[in-house]
């Protein structure tokens, strides 16, 4: 097939476009700045940006599956922002794959946006599955416009399309994504942990799950060919993906600084302390207008970093046959051997490969 991909420059959008090469599928991409490495690997760069409706469209233009991985990240900034790239540019995707006649969308969203980070008790997700709703306030904008952005995925499947089919929509909601090349997650550990700004937030005995790069890729995959079936179970669903074993948060926290030969976190803070914190560093942010400037705790990431969160991943292993490819285990001998390359050098001053701060809720 012929395959678009958003953000394909991006840590999981790049692992998807490999796997896509591999198999012999032909890949688009399209992504505001420019990847001659991708060019290079055969992939048709299209340039422009999501809030641009026609570029959307020139790049959406005969292809069979839309993967779109794009977005804005992070817990800190303006609503606008989060809502033209996660909402409105979801919006231009949709009507996009309408317009032209793609077939088929594949929806990169987030296990967030079923986490109710305002409530006091009872936050913890435990076991849930994709019946646990969406909140009713928010935290911080990335899981609000993600959760919007879902409901507008799913809300279109069965759509009509240009040339008389229908538009089968599904999404996908890897929980923490890491692995080689992670210039997001695994970076804001290694820039914290070095500058003395890491803390344990809670008893850091909450559980976790986590998501091998490569495993969320494949999973794409696997759901984009179960939406090809007439009838498929995906279509018009939201699938949480996963290890399938949930990690204790801090250990493994520890477990990745030691391959990056750091020491474990020594300091601790109480999830109480950490939530007063946050919540008088946000107002101090509003109060000044650093928009730019992430607080050090916010609210949203005490809550986060101090409750359980995994899920369960059966609906996506009985309606696409998603079962992990790698092993945690393997996939921490994989990020060892990165960190060790000149490639990831870079972590180790907190910068991304193109010279910006790396940041990730």
């Amino acid at each position: 097939m012929l395959a678009l991909v958003t953000g394909p420059g991006g840590f999981l959008g790049r692992y998807i476009v490999e796997q896509l090469l591999a198999r012999g599928d032909r890949v688009r991409g399209l992504a505001r700045g420019d990847y001659p490495e991708l060019a290079m690997l055969g992939v048709q760069m299209h340039r422009g940006d999501l809030a641009d409706r026609a570029a959307v469209v020139r790049a959406c233009d005969g292809v069979d599956c839309v993967f779109h991985v794009a977005g804005k990240v992070g817990v800190w900034g303006h609503w606008f922002d989060y809502f033209q790239a996660n909402v409105q540019g979801t919006l231009n995707v949709l009507g996009a794959c309408q317009e032209v006649g793609a077939p088929r969308l594949v929806f990169t969203s987030s296990p967030s946006v079923t986490f109710d980070a305002a409530r006091w008790q009872g936050a913890d997700q435990r076991g849930v599955d994709e019946r646990a709703p969406y909140p009713e306030s928010w935290l911080a904008h990335y899981p609000h416009s993600k959760a919007l952005a879902e409901q507008l995925v799913l809300t279109e499947n069965g759509e009509r399309i240009a040339g008389g089919g229908v538009l089968q929509t599904c999404a996908l909601r890897p929980h923490l994504v890491w692995g080689p090349r992670d210039h997001h997650l695994v970076a804001r550990l290694i820039d914290r942990a070095e500058s003395g700004r890491l803390r344990r937030v809670g008893d850091g005995q909450n559980r976790v799950d986590i998501t091998y790069v490569e495993n969320a890729a494949h999973a794409h995959l696997l759901a984009a060919d179960a939406l090809a079936t007439p009838g498929s179970p995906a279509a018009g669903k939201a699938y949480f993906i996963s290890q399938g074993e949930p990690v204790a948060c801090w250990p493994w926290i520890d477990q990745v600084l030691g391959l990056a030969d750091l020491p474990p976190v020594a300091r601790s803070i109480s999830e109480a302390t950490a939530w007063r914190v946050g919540w008088l560093l946000e107002h101090a942010h509003w109060w000044t207008r650093r928009w730019n400037h992430e607080p050090r705790m916010t609210r949203f990431v005490a809550r986060s970093l101090a409750t359980d969160h995994w899920f369960d991943i059966s609906a996506a292993k009985q309606d696409f046959g998603y079962e992990p490819q790698i092993s945690t285990a393997e996939g921490m001998q994989q990020l060892r051997k990165w960190l060790q390359t000149p490639g990831a050098a870079d972590l180790r001053s907190g910068r991304s490969r193109n010279g910006a701060a790396t940041r990730r809720p």
